[in-house]
């Protein structure tokens, strides 16, 4: 039971490089990753209640996140065909969240990804984006995920600046 949360983490893993040979949007895609989806939820939560959250089970959930991230990137981006705009916008996020990895890096003597609010809702908000393809306006889709995932990027990157210890739960710059 112990690894439990661990192999669900993995199998995200998996699951997402799976999608890169699935036809995108297609029932197969949705599956795939509704199944992606619900390991994200399923792991955190097992893993708290039977009390074997880990520092590995956090690295392997991050690790998972950041696959599912790019694998969706590298489908979508000639579906939605992205604005000079957007592209940067996505790229300063990037930029932003790999400095908050370096100051984890540089202070704790580990890469880290904070698992706070803001990227919670971040993943959600990401995870509802292919689902919402056929209904709402990709600019507007594009402008919605961008700002959610600027706002949590600069929030972990504040987190990371200003703690004096590593908290991979910490929910906010507002909480203890």
């Amino acid at each position: 039971m112990k690894t439990l949360p661990n192999c669900i983490s993995f199998s995200r893993i998996i699951f997402s490089l799976i999608l890169i040979f699935v036809k995108p949007l297609s029932i197969t895609f949705y599956v795939i990753y509704i199944i992606c989806g619900f390991s994200d939820i399923a792991d955190g939560f097992i893993a708290r209640k039977t009390k074997t959250t880990s520092t590995l089970g956090s690295k392997l959930d991050s690790i998972a996140d950041m696959v599912m991230a790019f694998v969706l990137l590298f489908i979508l981006y000639p579906i939605v065909n992205p604005s000079t705009q957007i592209i940067i916008w996505i790229i300063s996020i990037a930029i932003i969240r790999l400095a908050s990895m370096l100051v984890a890096l540089e202070k704790y003597k580990i890469f880290a990804s904070i698992h706070t609010c803001g990227n919670k809702i971040t993943g959600i908000v990401l995870f509802i984006f292919p689902i919402s393809l056929p209904y709402v306006h990709t600019t507007v889709l594009l402008y919605i995920l961008c700002t959610v995932a600027g706002i949590s990027a600069i929030e972990e990157l504040i987190i990371q600046l200003t703690s004096s210890q590593l908290k991979l739960n910490k929910q906010s710059i507002f909480g203890k």
